[in-house]
C-alpha cells in the first residue's frame, strides 16, 4: 500500500478551507496540521471538528514532523518568506496561486488519475511474464517455454521442448545469444516452425560465472504495435490535460478592490454586484483605462462560478488569422504546424467565465461563430467535426461605441443584443476626480509593498496637481504616474516635484488665470507660487525657481516674506 502524502495547510480562510475540503476527500493524502492566526477561521473549525491538529503560529506549523508538502494559502509574501526560512529541506511548499489552480482543476484529477493508471498497466504488461519465454542450454537444446509462448506462436510445449534452437530457429535472438555469449536486444525475426514475427530480447544465463544457456523473451509485432498505440493515446490525453491545467487561471480581484464614491461610479458598482448573482451576459463599456477588466474579475469572484476558471481573451491583441483557433482550439493536423490537438479558450472556460476584452475589434466572421456559442453554447474546433458543448458565462468589454458600429455594419446587431443583456458603463476618471485621493493612497500602499518603501502619502500640492489633470488614460494612467513617482521618491511624502514632469499641465489653464487684468503685485505673487509648485520649496528648488523668474535667490526670499 502506497504511503500517504502528509500535508499541512497555512491560511484557513475562504481559499484554505476550500483546499482543506478538497484534500480531505483524497485517499492518498493525510492532512496533518492546519494553521491560521485566527481560531475562528472556517478551515480551523473544520479541522478541529475532524480531529486534525491546529495551530496559530508559523513556527509551530513548520515544526510539524514529517510534512511532505506545505500549502501556503494566505498569499502574503512575509508568510511565504518565513516558511521558506523555517521549513525543513525535505518539505515542499505550494503557494496560494498554485493552490487555487489546484482547486480549479480538481475536476480533471480523476481523468488524469485514470490515464496514469492506464499508463501504469500498459507499462506493467510490457514487463510482465505475459511475454513469451523460451530457455535453451549451451548445446541449443530447448528446455522450457511458458504458456504465452504457445499463445504467441501456436506451438505447444511438447512440440518445442527437446528440439534444438540451432535447427528450428538458427537466426533468432536465442541462437545468437548462445553463439556470441552477449545480450541481444530488439531482434526482429520469425519464430521457426510458426508464422509469428516477433521482437526479441535474449540474454545468456550464468551460474557462478559459468554460462549454462540462454533465455529469450519476445512478443509478436502486432501486440507491440497495439500497446504502443494505446500508450501514445494515453500520453496524448495526459499531455492535453496538463496543457489545460497550465492555461487555466482564476480571477485576481474582488469588489473589495474597487474604490469609488461618485454617484455614477457607485451606480455601475451596484449594478455589477447584482449582475454577479446571475449568469446573464454582461457588456462593460467605457474609455480605455477605466477599470473594465477589474469589474469583470470582481463579477466572476462574487458569482457562483468563483471556484471555476476565469479566462481572458484580448480580441485586439490576437492576430485575426489566429483568433478563431485561440477561441475554439484546433484538431491535430488541422493546418501546418498543428502537431497535436489544442483546447481553445472557450473549452478552457467551461463551467466558469470568459472575458472578451476589446470585443469591438473582433471581425464579422468570428462574430458569427461567437454568436452561436452565446446562443447555443456549442462549437467545433478548427479542423474538427465533433460538436463540443460548454457552459460558459460571457463578460465582454469595449471602449468603442458598438451602437454606431452596428449602424455602420461593422458589428453584428444580433450579437450586440446577445452581449448587451446587462450593460455597465464606467465613467472616465475626469468625471469623478473626487476619487483620485483615495486611488492614489491605495496605490501608495500597493507600491510600498512592491518597492519596500514607507511613503506616507501625498503633499497637498501634489494632490492638487493630480486633481487639476484631465487623465486621458484614466485610472491606468494614474497607476502609471504613481508607480513612476514611487520609484523616484526618497522621502516619506510624494510632493509636486515628483509628479510635475509626469503629467502634462494644460497651457490653457495658465492663460485663463490672467484673462482679466489684475494688479502687478498680485501677478508677481501668483508667478512665484507657480514657480515653487513646479520646482519645490527645497533650497535647490528655490534656486531653480529664482532662475526661472530671472531674479536672484535673495530677492526671491525677500518676496516670499510678503507671501506668508
Amino acid at each position: 500500500m502506497a504511503r500517504k502524502v502528509k500535508v499541512g495547510i497555512i491560511g484557513a480562510g475562504r481559499g484554505g478551507s476550500s483546499i482543506y475540503k478538497t484534500l480531505r476527500g483524497i485517499e492518498h493524502v493525510e492532512i496533518a496540521v492546519v494553521c491560521d492566526k485566527s481560531l475562528d477561521a472556517p478551515g480551523i473549525k473544520m479541522a478541529q471538528a475532524d480531529g486534525i491538529y491546529t495551530c496559530q503560529t508559523i513556527a509551530e506549523f513548520c515544526q510539524t514532523d514529517g510534512l511532505d508538502l506545505m500549502i501556503e494559502a494566505t498569499g502574503v509574501k512575509e508568510v511565504q518568506a518565513e516558511i521558506e526560512q523555517l521549513k525543513l529541506p525535505s518539505t515542499s511548499v505550494m503557494e496560494a496561486k498554485s493552490a487555487n489552480l489546484m482547486m480549479h482543476v480538481i475536476e480533471e484529477k480523476e481523468k488524469l488519475s485514470e490515464m496514469k493508471r492506464l499508463k501504469g498497466e500498459l507499462d506493467a504488461i510490457l514487463n510482465s511474464v505475459q511475454e513469451a519465454i523460451e530457455v535453451a542450454g549451451n548445446d541449443g537444446t530447448i528446455k522450457y517455454v511458458n504458456p504465452s509462448f504457445t499463445r504467441v506462436t501456436g506451438l505447444s510445449a511438447t512440440q518445442r521442448i527437446g528440439q534444438n534452437i540451432f535447427e528450428v530457429s538458427p537466426n533468432g535472438a536465442l541462437a545468437r545469444a548462445l553463439r556470441t555469449h552477449d545480450q541481444i536486444f530488439a531482434h526482429r525475426s520469425r519464430v521457426g516452425g510458426s508464422e509469428a514475427e516477433v521482437i526479441s530480447n535474449a540474454s545468456p544465463i550464468a551460474v557462478e560465472g559459468r554460462m549454462e544457456g540462454a533465455v529469450v523473451v519476445f512478443q509478436p509485432l502486432t501486440d507491440i504495435y497495439k500497446l504502443m498505440e494505446q500508450l501514445q493515446a494515453s500520453n496524448q490525453v495526459i499531455d492535453d490535460l496538463q496543457t489545460r491545467i497550465n492555461q487555466i487561471s482564476t480571477s485576481a480581484y474582488t469588489f473589495d478592490d474597487i474604490i469609488g464614491s461618485h454617484p455614477e461610479f457607485e451606480k455601475a458598482l451596484d449594478l455589477a454586484r447584482k449582475a454577479s448573482r446571475s449568469n446573464s451576459t454582461v457588456l462593460i463599456t467605457g474609455e480605455s483605462g477605466t477599470g473594465k477588466e477589474l469589474f469583470a474579475h470582481a463579477i466572476h469572484s462574487a458569482s457562483q462560478r468563483w471556484d471555476k476558471p476565469f479566462i481572458k481573451v484580448n480580441c485586439a491583441a490576437i492576430p485575426e488569422t489566429l483568433l478563431e483557433s485561440e477561441f475554439f482550439g484546433y484538431e491535430k493536423g488541422a493546418f501546418t504546424g498543428a502537431g497535436k490537438t489544442k483546447l481553445g479558450k472557450m473549452e478552457l472556460a467551461h463551467g466558469g467565465t470568459i472575458f472578451l476584452d476589446e470585443i469591438g475589434d473582433m471581425n464579422l466572421y468570428l462574430q458569427a461563430k461567437l454568436l452561436r456559442v452565446v446562443q447555443d453554447m456549442e462549437f467545433e474546433r478548427v479542423g474538427g467535426t465533433q460538436t463540443i458543448k460548454v457552459n460558459v458565462r460571457v463578460i465582454a468589454a469595449t471602449n468603442r461605441n458598438l451602437r454606431e458600429m452596428v449602424k455602420k455594419g461593422d458589428f453584428r446587431e444580433d450579437l450586440y443584443y446577445r452581449l448587451n443583456v446587462v450593460e455597465l458603463h464606467l465613467p472616465p476618471l475626469r468625471k469623478h476626480k473626487e476619487d483620485i485621493p483615495a486611488y492614489a493612497q491605495s496605490l501608495i500602499v500597493k507600491f510600498n509593498r512592491k518597492f519596500g518603501k514607507k511613503v506616507a502619502g501625498l503633499s497637498a500640492q501634489a494632490e492638487q496637481l493630480l486633481m487639476n489633470y484631465t487623465w486621458p488614460g484614466n485610472v491606468r494612467e494614474l497607476q502609471n504616474v504613481m508607480e513612476r513617482a514611487m520609484v523616484t521618491v526618497e522621502e516619506d511624502m510624494i510632493t509636486n516635484r515628483h509628479i510635475l514632469n509626469l503629467v502634462d499641465t494644460p497651457i490653457s489653464k495658465l492663460g485663463r488665470e490672467f484673462e482679466e487684468l489684475i494688479p502687478l503685485d498680485e501677478m508677481e505673487k501668483r508667478m512665484i507660487r507657480i514657480a515653487l509648485n513646479r520646482y519645490g520649496e527645497s533650497v535647490e528648488g528655490k534656486k531653480k525657481a529664482a532662475q526661472a523668474l530671472n531674479i536672484s535667490l535673495a530677492t526671491l526670499y525677500n518676496k516670499l516674506k510678503t507671501l506668508r
